[in-house]
């Protein structure tokens, strides 16, 4: 369900306010090239408080990549997961 304008504003405001927030304190680890490293941000974002608003901003504003609101997005999508550089495998390696 969206936000009103009113929760957008209050929600904007805290994450203005909020230091301790780990997309502050390690902000690279958000645009990460690894596949660990992101799904790593992913965690970090789970307990966030702006989660909702993180996620809504990337999407409304077809961020071009990185971790948001504890999903990966590219050019605007959320995309289930990141691969690693280099040529796709063939067949699927269980993981």
């Amino acid at each position: 369900m969206p936000m009103s304008s009113g929760e957008k504003r209050q929600l904007t405001h805290a994450a203005r306010e909020a230091k301790d927030l780990p997309c502050r304190i390690q902000p690279d680890l958000f645009f990460a090239e690894l596949p660990q490293e992101v799904e790593q941000a992913k965690a970090l974002c789970l307990e966030c408080p702006l989660r909702e608003l993180c996620l809504q901003t990337g999407i409304e504003l077809r961020e071009p990549w990185g971790v948001w609101g504890g999903e990966l997005i590219e050019r605007g999508r959320i995309i289930p997961r990141k691969r690693p550089r280099g040529r796709p495998r063939k067949n699927e390696v269980a993981a």
